[in-house]
């Protein structure tokens, strides 16, 4: 198979889809791998060592997209990178389709298979390949959420673990799944005080265990979520539906009644957001906004912020899979894996993940009738 790595387009979006190592992997079974000239640059790749490892260079996405069956990518396509995508294309990247509807509406016309790394889902309901980078983005939440509280970047001029004779800071995470409990670790290493808000029983009963009492732990409801809201001085959304909506957990009248200078980190918000007043995504360039006097960071690729660390955390989760395909082809490789089959979002001009035909009022057809027949 052809396999193509494009560079990266996103605002300050600097990691690449596979490495080197990942590289030599696939053309070390027979692949052939195509790399755009600098799609490395940012994570400290040099093209040099894609050569090395037995990858092509290409100078342009256009030669890229233009010579390849799949296309392994980090981030969803850019309006300005639709007309590179052609019937028979496999598309790898997170997509988070059910806040795209544009891009949703692309992939359709242009029949292109649309894997989804975030939907890729196992037996037991965990998410191999959004893992790593939610547990990148769960540590980070809490280093960008401390960097906020100070004074002059427009906080409450909080240290998130006090010193003797001043309390910490309170730390709310709403969810306490991979994002959640890696911030939970970080905020406790610094010294906060830190809740969070869970709504399954054994999950919580795990987290119990896990930090042996040093953490506040509340069932998730509309009163608990209001009373913690209130005391936080940093909020950290980390609540995700695979492949669906968040849900809105926390209402603007709950962020009027925040504290003034207190801060929001919404790492939910390729999936919706669980704030309401969490109603942009923005950017590592222009990363907080301000609203009722609560600063408000929504940045949807908030790991891309150390991006050599992630991209080989996402080279490890996804080259198995990268590979499966390679060698089975998608449909043989999608029948033999029933996780890699959760992760199609769309083939052949259909929406085959039901959470996001119903997100987006698109019809739904069932994975499987795709191949009958065939």
């Amino acid at each position: 198979m052809i396999i193509g790595v494009p560079k990266e387009i996103k605002d300050n979006e600097n990691r690449v889809a596979l490495t080197p190592a990942g590289a030599e992997e696939l053309t070390g079974l027979g692949h052939q791998v195509i790399v755009e000239s600098g799609a490395g640059r940012g994570s400290g790749i040099l093209d040099e060592e894609y050569e090395i490892a037995g990858a092509e260079l290409v100078a342009t996405a256009a030669d890229l997209y233009g010579a390849v069956e799949m296309i392994l990518k980090v981030k969803e396509p850019l309006p300005c990178e639709y007309g590179y995508l052609r019937l028979g294309h496999i598309l790898c990247t997170y997509l988070h389709l059910v806040a795209e509807p544009e891009l949703t509406r692309a992939l359709l016309e242009r029949q292109v298979t649309a894997i989804a790394y975030e939907t890729i889902q196992l037996a037991n309901g965990s998410l191999p390949l959004l893992k790593p980078m939610s547990e990148v983005a769960g540590r980070m939440a809490v280093q960008v959420g401390a960097k906020y509280l100070e004074k002059i970047h427009g906080g409450r001029g909080v240290l998130l673990g006090g010193v003797p004779g001043v309390p910490a800071a309170e730390v709310v995470i709403l969810g306490g799944g991979m994002v959640g409990s890696n911030a939970a670790r970080i905020a406790l290493g610094m010294g906060a005080h830190v809740t969070i808000v869970e709504k399954d029983p054994e999950r919580l009963r795990y987290l119990s265990d896990i930090f042996h009492g040093n953490v506040t732990l509340v069932m998730s409801n509309r009163y608990n979520i209001e009373r913690a809201v209130g005391y936080a001085d940093l909020l950290i959304g980390a609540v995700l539906i695979p492949g669906s909506r968040s849900p809105l957990l926390v209402t603007e009248e709950m962020v009027m009644a925040m504290k003034p200078g207190s801060v929001i980190v919404d790492i939910d918000v390729d999936q919706g957001g669980c704030v309401e007043t969490v109603d942009r995504r923005t950017t590592h360039s222009d990363p907080v906004y301000v609203k009722y006097d609560v600063l408000h960071y929504s940045v949807g690729n908030v790991a891309a912020a150390v991006p050599r660390t992630s991209t080989f955390a996402l080279t490890n989760a996804t080259l198995p899979y990268i590979i499966e395909i390679a060698e089975k082809g998608v449909r043989r490789a999608v029948l033999d894996n029933e996780a890699l089959a959760k992760g199609v979002n769309a083939i052949a001009g259909n929406v085959v993940y039901r959470a996001i035909a119903e997100a987006l009022g698109l019809p739904f057809t069932p994975l499987e009738e795709m191949w009958i027949g065939q």
